[in-house]
């Protein structure tokens, strides 16, 4: 009898359990079907309570409702997204596969919605962490990790970053993409569209014509340099140009890389180096004002003025807009201002000296007259230059040029006024 007892009590503590389990999971699950989920919320922690003791039909419809209840509706809290994930991930050979699967892809766009917002508002740890967060949960989305490491850099975690283009050149990453575009039909404008299928179909609807599909550059250049950048940042230039050596052994055609590799030597104020590497990019692309602006660049930081000024003329030859150029070269004109100026200073009080002092004021007058069109054409170019305004209201003003100069003191007070760069 005592026997028999004994089972009969264990037999009836089953059962409590076993009715406590179902009450605690389908308390939460009406929560979560009517959307309350803060209510859900507090009803997770006493089913979880029980998890040891659950079947495996219960086991799997409380970890679907609290999937269901961190994914929540719009939620943008990382951990407990993390939570939902983790969650969704357990009932992946389940009953509940197919909702489990949805569930992980809605958990990792809110994820990555996350990080968006986290972007905008320059909150860029917490993007970053997010985004890191959501390749982890889907490994063939390695543009997520791209971004990630892109965001460490502007929140200067620079050992986080280095991690993370570091696995992505481990991986071979590309970022590579097909774009597929149409032209609308109402306005004429190229549209870009998600995927082919959306583009056949507005294709098909008539509203779009003229489809194509584009190829995004390969990111591979833009990982190697920041590896290189990162290396260089945290004090090891050794391992900055090993990279980059690396980099274009694997790749010694590729233009992106040759220009990382000369941003690399810039970064480190080898100018020789640097030239030697933008000519190689030159030649691959000889009608690149920016590539030959920074030739110039270049040359002048090394003392090769005359070879400078030619590279700054075919820049404008190829670009009469580019307004950098055509600074660069007034500030070479200028140049020749200081001697000028140290040697009128040093100019005695005798008639012979006199006269001399009247030869090198025309002379730094011609150095003026020399400069100031090339500065208009800077200015006219990029018209909230301040400080070349400034520059040619005092050339101006020198030559007693005043009607130029009264028009250049009222756009110098505008700037001021409106914070010009």
């Amino acid at each position: 009898m005592k026997t028999k007892i004994i089972f009969t009590l264990a037999l009836a503590a089953c059962t409590t359990i076993g009715f406590a389990q179902k009450k605690e999971v389908k308390t939460l699950e009406k929560a979560v079907k009517a959307g309350n989920y803060g209510e859900a919320k507090a009803a997770i922690a006493p089913a979880e309570a029980m998890m040891a003791e659950m079947d495996d039909k219960y086991k799997e419809r409380f970890l679907l409702a609290k999937g269901q209840t961190f994914l929540g509706l719009e939620n943008s809290s990382l951990e407990e997204l993390k939570d939902a994930a983790d969650a969704f991930i357990a009932l992946k050979d389940s009953k509940y596969k197919v909702e489990a699967r949805n569930g992980l892809q809605n958990t990792i766009a809110a994820i990555v919605n996350g990080a968006i917002e986290d972007q905008n508002s320059k909150n860029y740890v917490s993007s970053a962490q997010s985004l890191d967060q959501a390749y982890r949960y889907s490994p063939k989305d390695t543009l997520y990790l791209y971004y990630a490491a892109n965001n460490y850099i502007n929140a200067k975690e620079y050992d986080k970053a280095l991690e993370g283009y570091i696995e992505l050149k481990d991986l071979n990453f590309s970022g590579v993409e097909s774009v597929y575009t149409a032209t609308v039909v109402a306005t004429g404008e190229v549209e870009e569209f998600g995927n082919k299928q959306e583009r056949d179909f507005s294709v098909l609807a008539k509203t779009h014509i003229n489809p194509a599909v584009k190829t995004t550059d390969s990111k591979r250049g833009d990982i190697a340099k920041q590896i290189a950048l990162l290396y260089l940042a945290l004090g090891e230039d050794d391992k900055a140009l090993q990279a980059m050596k690396e980099a274009r052994a694997q790749n010694p055609e590729d233009l992106n890389l040759m220009r990382s590799e000369a941003d690399v030597y810039l970064k480190m104020g080898d100018m020789a180096k640097y030239k030697t590497v933008i000519e190689q990019v030159v030649a691959k692309d000889p009608n690149n004002p920016e590539l030959l602006y920074n030739l110039g660049v270049s040359a002048a930081s090394i003392g090769n003025d005359d070879e400078a000024l030619e590279y700054y003329e075919k820049v404008i030859a190829l670009d009469p807009t580019y307004a950098a150029a055509y600074n660069n070269i007034a500030v070479m004109k200028l140049a020749e201002e200081r001697a000028i100026v140290e040697e009128m200073n040093n100019v005695g009080t005798s008639r012979a000296e006199y006269a001399r002092y009247d030869a090198l004021k025309e002379k730094r007058q011609n150095v003026y007259k020399t400069a100031a069109p090339y500065l208009q054409k800077a200015l006219d170019n990029d018209p909230d230059n301040i400080e070349v305004a400034k520059t040619l209201f005092g050339i101006y003003q020198y030559l007693g040029e005043t009607s130029k100069t009264d028009a250049l003191k009222a756009k110098i007070e505008a700037l001021e006024t409106s914070g010009g760069n």
